[in-house]
């Protein structure tokens, strides 16, 4: 025993009921993401006598029942036999010893009891019931079921008249999960979600299958389409299942079908681990650069190398993941809109929701209400609002590309367009042809990517393919903006569904007809560097704030005209505010655009502190349409509205 200086016993770190020293140590590693289990010690020592092989089973650890074991014994206990019929008959299927069993008598009874009620004839019934009365209370509510030929449950799916709205929006790009059961009731889940414009998990729909099969998984896929008006998403992600391969292709030909990349590296170290030893993490890493590379033509000519450097020309995994490197190489997948979903982060944060989801298992026929508790969805189908922290935007370049981008995009969005912004300059673009640019690493002599900008059309590309798999220019078209005093990025690439309106409502500005869009465009960009540049001194944003003032109230003196199929007025939102938006000195600058005077946000400023014996303090100044800038009073009462001769034509411009 060891002790402590203070004289108290500590305790002892060996096995506290014999000093027994064997021992085991394992490591979790993390690589790509993905946990795997490394043995680093082990010492098979005892000072003690062993248990008999027969023995053995009889440990909690070894007491387990496989998915097959559960089938049957619930197949043996729907013909009426008893627990101890069904070990019997188990021991001659398996041909093991009386009693050799992996499972006792006392594990079987215990399963049973899980099962709540063996016989669920009235179960499905039940949670039909429950559907139809969530239907009666919001006909928006939508479900769909199958009965089988003995009129028990087969298949049902259901959907919330939220996830509806939501998917008009972002059901671009959606996961279609089908890795989880329901034990409790023999049921596959299939859990529909994708990722709104803040980078949030989005639930669109949900489906119990009895079978895994090509007709089940087309049952479900025709019925979420039916739900959706027929629209079928994108892109779909899903796991490596054949099954469900086979029915996408069926249901959703137009979709592009990948599979997620988690779910394949999981499976690497029961595949490879053992047969390439310590060479297995050399070929993790080789893996992981292929799997990232941009050219399809660096993808097989690396995958070849691989191969030769490994010896895994007849491995049967490794032919079938190249037979299947459409669905899952980042090379094949690009030019496809995945919103993201295929980063290992958005994997994981996917994965957490649908456990949350799976937690609400209870009875069946309350396990619809319960899920729409969980994704925050109560029975009239909204959504519960969850008080949500203010997101501050930090502008950390200068450029007027990102101050106008804060201005459109989320703070998820615009975080994501903002670290290709901050790497653009370390690229140098070259002139090849009238609207054609090469834009390389400083660092590269060869290759670059090839960029297509013709400004004039508004037709923007890049050969890395980043716009179109994501929704975000890449660094290299930004490289190209700013090489051609580009100030704003063009409309058509910043994506509705990334932007700080992206809702089922329709935002007023978007019904403004075409011939206004460019002095729209260009009003913004003016906006965006109106604030930049203001910011800079005190002097300059006083000199904003009066300007701003003026010009405006000359504005308000101009005439309406009548709304009609050529004419129509811009009313902006008065609840619209965009995002706060700090400088990298951590002066906040709030954007809102409205007529409210009552201020619209009420978090506290930086404390700044004085430089060189300078107090430098600012006060947030709340800009409305009828004041100067200042507080507590309007253009009523405004010294700078004072006077007769301040009329319309005496007023200046910016």
């Amino acid at each position: 025993m060891k002790l402590s200086e203070d004289g108290k016993m500590q305790r002892n770190r060996k096995s506290s009921r014999c000093g027994c020293r064997a021992y085991m140590r394992i490591v979790k590693r993390a690589d790509f993401n993905v946990p795997e289990w490394r043995v680093t010690a082990f010492s098979n020592i005892h000072n003690h006598e062993l248990l008999k092989a027969n023995e053995v089973c009889l440990l909690p650890a070894y007491c387990t029942i496989t998915p097959d074991d559960k089938a049957r014994i619930c197949m043996f206990a729907k013909a009426g036999m008893s627990v101890r019929q069904m070990l019997r008959l188990m021991e001659l299927e398996k041909g093991v010893k009386l009693g050799c069993l992996p499972f006792t008598e006392i594990d079987v009874r215990n399963l049973l009891q899980s099962f709540r009620n063996v016989n669920r004839d009235n179960d499905p019934i039940d949670l039909i019931a429950m559907c139809k009365k969530l239907k009666d209370e919001n006909p928006n509510f939508q479900y769909d079921f199958k009965l089988d030929g003995h009129n028990r449950l087969e298949h049902i799916a259901w959907t919330y008249a939220l996830s509806v709205q939501l998917y008009v929006s972002f059901g671009d790009a959606v996961i279609f999960d089908t890795t989880h059961c329901l034990d409790a009731y023999d049921m596959l889940l299939g859990v529909w979600v994708g990722v709104d414009n803040h980078g949030m998990t989005t639930f669109f729909g949900c489906v119990l299958l009895r079978d895994e099969n090509i007709q089940s998984f087309s049952w479900g896929l025709k019925t979420f389409l039916g739900f959706m008006k027929g629209k079928a998403p994108q892109t779909l992600l899903t796991d490596q299942n054949m099954w469900l391969k086979e029915a996408i292709a069926i249901e959703m030909p137009e979709t592009k079908h990948a599979f997620s990349i988690c779910h394949i590296i999981s499976k690497f170290s029961d595949w490879f681990s053992v047969l390439l030893g310590s060479r297995y993490d050399d070929w993790k890493s080789d893996f992981y650069r292929l799997y990232g590379l941009e050219l399809l033509e660096e993808f097989e000519e690396e995958w070849r190398e691989m191969i030769d450097k490994y010896g895994l020309h007849d491995n049967k995994h490794i032919i079938s993941l190249y037979a299947l490197r459409t669905f899952w190489a980042l090379p094949f997948l690009r030019p496809y809109f995945f919103a993201g979903l295929t980063s290992l982060c958005q994997s994981e944060t996917t994965t957490t929701f649908i456990q949350r989801i799976l937690s609400a298992q209870s009875l069946l026929d309350r396990f619809v209400e319960q899920v729409a508790e969980v994704v925050e969805f109560n029975d009239r189908g909204s959504k519960q609002k969850q008080p949500r922290k203010s997101q501050k935007v930090c502008l950390k370049t200068g450029s007027p590309i990102e101050s106008h981008a804060a201005t459109v995009l989320t703070p998820y969005a615009f975080g994501k367009l903002q670290e290709e912004l901050l790497l653009a300059p370390q690229y140098a673009s070259f002139v090849v042809d009238e609207g054609c640019f090469e834009v390389k690493h400083h660092t590269q002599m060869d290759g670059g990517c090839e960029v297509i900008c013709v400004l004039c059309e508004e037709q923007i590309s890049c050969s890395c393919h980043h716009f179109e798999f994501s929704g975000i220019l890449c660094r290299h078209v930004l490289r190209v903006l700013s090489s051609n005093n580009c100030f704003h990025i063009p409309d058509p690439y910043l994506p509705s569904r990334w932007r700080l309106n992206s809702s089922s409502s329709i935002n007023p500005l978007s019904n403004a007809t075409r011939q206004h869009s460019e002095k729209i465009q260009l009003l913004e960009s003016l906006t965006s560097a109106l604030i930049a540049e203001s910011i800079e001194t005190k002097e300059r944003l006083d000199v904003a704030c009066e300007q701003t003032a003026m010009v405006l109230s000359r504005i308000k003196d101009l005439p309406r005209t009548t709304q009609s199929a050529n004419d129509i007025v811009y009313n902006c939102p008065s609840d619209l505010i965009l995002p706060e938006v700090e400088d990298t000195d951590g002066i906040v600058q709030s954007f809102t655009m409205g007529t409210s005077h009552e201020p619209l946000t009420s978090g506290k400023l930086k404390d700044r502190r004085p430089r060189d014996g300078i107090d430098i303090t600012r006060k947030r100044r709340h800009y409305s349409d009828s004041c100067c800038g200042h507080f507590e009073h309007d253009s009523s009462d405004c010294p700078m509205m004072e006077g007769d001769n301040l009329n319309g034509d005496a007023l200046g411009y910016i």
